[in-house]
């Protein structure tokens, strides 16, 4: 037993940005008082990277050591990956951690929102794919929400949008928050689709 838990490779603490957008005033009309325009930045990962290659994802990545704690690591890793002004973010939040098994990392989800918008892209091609801002009037369409089943069992939430599928942790933060916002709209829970096929209908692999 002591052999195997000094086998076991520690975790590593990460921390990603969840970051909408939007205009400030709440919506009447909409659900828990949603903006018509509000958003949430995205990147789609490089196929060529070693972990998660090719999947949607928050900015975010593995603490520095020059970081001052989670809040400086996702805002310097958001920048990195997307150019985005940190001094243009009001941080609102920061989640308890959450493990991500493959990875072995710790990551702390920091929820924060655009104060003042700005130009944001693809910054390195060896980090990300794609940048995007998705409509979470998209999001929340219970057209675009499923459940995938992984071949080796995991089942999870999904969402279809934008010619993307948001999967794993990803959906499960944004799940988790439409869900204690107050914004979600009622959906097929019991809808599960495999994940290879519901990538591959995007153009995606695993």
């Amino acid at each position: 037993m002591r052999r195997f838990a000094a086998a076991v490779t520690p975790s590593r603490e990460a921390a990603v940005l969840v970051l909408f957008g939007g205009s400030p005033e709440a919506n009447p009309a909409g659900p828990g008082g949603l903006p018509d325009d509000a958003d949430v930045l995205l990147t789609q990962r490089a196929a060529t990277l070693r972990q998660h290659s090719g999947q949607v994802a928050f900015p975010g990545g593995g603490v520095e050591p020059q970081d001052d704690g989670p809040v400086s690591t996702a805002l310097r890793e958001a920048w990195e990956e997307t150019g985005l002004d940190p001094a243009s973010v009001e941080p609102l939040a920061v989640l308890p951690k959450i493990f991500v098994p493959p990875s072995r990392f710790d990551v702390t989800p920091v929820v924060a929102y655009w104060r003042t918008p700005g130009q944001v892209g693809v910054v390195s091609e060896t980090e990300a794919a794609r940048v995007a801002r998705v409509p979470l009037a998209e999001l929340i369409d219970p057209a675009n929400r499923f459940v995938v089943r992984h071949p080796l069992g995991y089942m999870g939430p999904a969402f279809a949008v934008d010619g993307m599928l948001v999967w794993g942790f990803t959906a499960g933060v944004l799940a988790g928050l439409l869900a204690v916002s107050g914004w979600e709209t009622e959906w097929d829970h019991h809808d599960v689709r495999d994940l290879q096929a519901s990538l591959a209908a995007v153009g995606m692999t695993l």
